[in-house]
C-alpha cells in the first residue's frame, strides 16, 4: 500500500513537472511569436516611410494598405477629370505600381512639399496600440512638438504582409 502511496506521489509530480513544463515552453512560444509579429508590424511601418524618404516611391506603393491605394488612384483620377486630362483609372494604377510620372508627381507634391519622413522616423516615439490577427495599431507621438499629440497609425494584414493604412 505504502509503495503504491509512494508511486501516485512520484507520478503526481511527474506530471506536475510536465504541465509547468509544457506551460511554459507555450508561454515562451507566444512571446517569441508576439515578438516576431510586432517586428513584423514595425519594419512594415518603418520601411514604408524610409522609402517615402529615399524617394523609393515603388516600394512605398507596395508597403501601402490596398484600401489606400484605391482611394489615391481615385483621388488622382477625379483631379485628372477636373483639369480635363484623358486618363483612366487603370493607367493610373499602373503608372503607381511601376514608379512612374504621376506617382512621382504625387509622391512629391503630397508628401515631399509638405511632410518631413525625418519627423515620424527620427524624431517621433512609436509604441505599440492594439494587435489583432489581421490589424494593428502603431501610436507615433512626436517628441520635439511643444504640445506632443499621439497619432494612431494602422497597419493591415493583406496576402500575408502587413502594408499601412493611411486611409483606415
Amino acid at each position: 500500500f505504502f509503495q503504491f502511496i509512494r508511486m501516485l506521489k512520484l507520478l503526481s509530480i511527474i506530471f506536475l513537472s510536465l504541465v509547468l513544463a509544457l506551460s511554459f515552453n507555450i508561454r515562451n512560444t507566444y512571446a517569441e511569436d508576439n515578438s516576431l509579429l510586432i517586428s513584423g508590424i514595425l519594419n512594415s511601418a518603418e520601411n514604408f516611410f524610409m522609402s517615402l524618404k529615399s524617394g523609393d516611391y515603388r516600394t512605398s506603393w507596395r508597403l501601402l494598405s490596398q484600401r489606400s491605394r484605391e482611394t489615391i488612384v481615385n483621388d488622382v483620377y477625379q483631379t485628372s477629370k477636373k483639369m480635363g486630362v484623358n486618363i483612366t483609372s487603370q493607367e493610373i494604377k499602373s503608372d503607381f505600381e511601376k514608379s512612374g510620372m504621376i506617382s512621382n508627381s504625387y509622391w512629391k507634391a503630397a508628401f515631399h512639399d509638405t511632410f518631413d519622413p525625418d519627423i515620424i522616423i527620427k524624431e517621433s516615439k512609436w509604441e505599440m496600440g492594439v494587435i489583432n490577427k489581421n490589424r494593428a495599431e502603431i501610436i507615433i507621438t512626436h517628441i520635439k512638438a511643444r504640445h506632443p499629440a499621439p497619432a494612431h497609425l494602422k497597419v493591415l494584414k493583406e496576402y500575408d504582409e502587413w502594408r499601412v493604412g493611411l486611409v483606415e
